[in-house]
């Protein structure tokens, strides 16, 4: 079967089979290898993509399913959302082993998207589909207020005041 998907904003066609999942697509046919194979049932996030600009796992979505729809993955990624989150990663040292970070920074930048100021309770069900086998979760959480706060303009003044 012949799919053509938008990825990154580059149309691209394939032959595959239909019901492919999208995460070996994007992995083994266009050599997109920062979505993560995690448990490939779709209860780890670590294959978080968005499709038209929600988060799904890559890894039970047949890549028939996307035919015709925009993919972003952690390659593509742009946009203020995931630039604060990364430089809150980096900054914070959010991650510890790293690998499924991808997941996460996908799952949050739609979290920031619809909810520049998330609560704790917020974060926590947002993010409850992606696991952390470092269990950096408090990290995690942190990472998201801190990005948000950096997007609304006021992150780090309560670091900065802590620290004085």
């Amino acid at each position: 079967m012949s799919v053509t998907l938008t990825v990154n904003g580059r149309r691209q066609t394939l032959d595959v089979a239909d019901d492919t999942p999208l995460l070996w697509a994007l992995r083994d046919h266009l050599q997109l290898t920062g979505t993560k194979y995690g448990c490939g049932i779709a209860q780890c996030g670590a294959c978080t993509v968005h499709l038209n600009g929600n988060p799904v796992r890559s890894c039970s979505l047949p890549v028939s399913a996307a035919d015709g729809q925009q993919v972003t993955t952690i390659e593509g990624a742009e946009g203020p959302e995931i630039r604060a989150l990364q430089e809150a990663w980096h900054e914070l040292a959010v991650y510890q082993c790293g690998y499924c970070q991808s997941g996460q920074l996908m799952t949050a930048a739609n979290l920031l998207a619809n909810n520049a100021n998330p609560s704790d309770a917020d974060i926590d069900q947002s993010m409850s589909g992606n696991i952390c086998r470092c269990a950096t979760y408090n990290r995690i959480r942190d990472g998201i207020k801190h990005a948000a706060g950096e997007l609304s303009g006021s992150a780090g003044k309560a670091d900065r005041e802590g620290a004085q």
